[in-house]
């Protein structure tokens, strides 16, 4: 019974990712731009990224435009990118020289984006199961939560919250590569101390 679920999980899973890559085309190569991008393939990455995120909120905060125009002027931007990108990326990239490596490099990002879509659907589902099977505990959590992120919320400037969410959630995917290049260097440092 167990194994059948399994299938039936991997079979999903392998539907939903040739969905995504099927909605991706077009995007193929800036996705896999972004996924060299995201891991800092390079050492000037990291510096790169946080320099256009700030330059970008501090346009933002120089210019103080409203929140309806940063919205409109965010969607405006998306389908911009939408229309520009699939247009433009076969001109810059020579899309037709596609291998196989790119493709199944795409094959496991567009994975690894449907396992991350789960997750999240898991966690929303855990918390209205929760809500179901423990409403005082549910109630407390979500009233105590909020509290707390209303109250930092008045406490932190909302474009400087922004761009610490921002920033944050960009080094989220960088957490195991930082972990493993100090786990590499502590080993390193243990083989020289214990060679001496």
């Amino acid at each position: 019974m167990m194994a059948k679920g399994d299938n039936l999980s991997t079979n999903l899973l392998v539907a939903e990712t040739a969905s995504l890559e099927e909605q991706l085309q077009g995007w193929e190569e800036v996705m896999l731009m972004a996924d060299k991008i995201l891991p800092w393939e390079r050492p000037w990455f990291p510096p790169a990224i946080i320099g256009v995120f700030s330059l970008v909120f501090l346009t933002t905060y120089g210019l103080d435009p409203s929140v309806l125009s940063c919205v409109s002027c965010f969607v405006m931007f998306l389908c911009l990118t939408d229309y520009l990108v699939p247009i433009l990326v076969p001109r810059i990239f020579y899309s037709n020289k596609w291998t196989t490596e790119q493709q199944q490099k795409l094959h496991e990002i567009c994975s690894s984006l449907v396992k991350t879509r789960c997750r999240a659907v898991g966690w929303w589902k855990h918390l209205f199961t929760l809500k179901d099977e423990k409403l005082k505990i549910y109630f407390m959590t979500m009233i105590i939560s909020f509290a707390v992120v209303a109250w930092v919320g008045q406490q932190v400037h909302n474009l400087l919250l922004t761009y610490l969410i921002v920033t944050f959630l960009t080094d989220a995917s960088w957490t195991k590569t930082i972990w493993s290049y100090f786990e590499v260097h502590w080993n390193d440092q243990k083989g020289d101390e214990q060679a001496s």
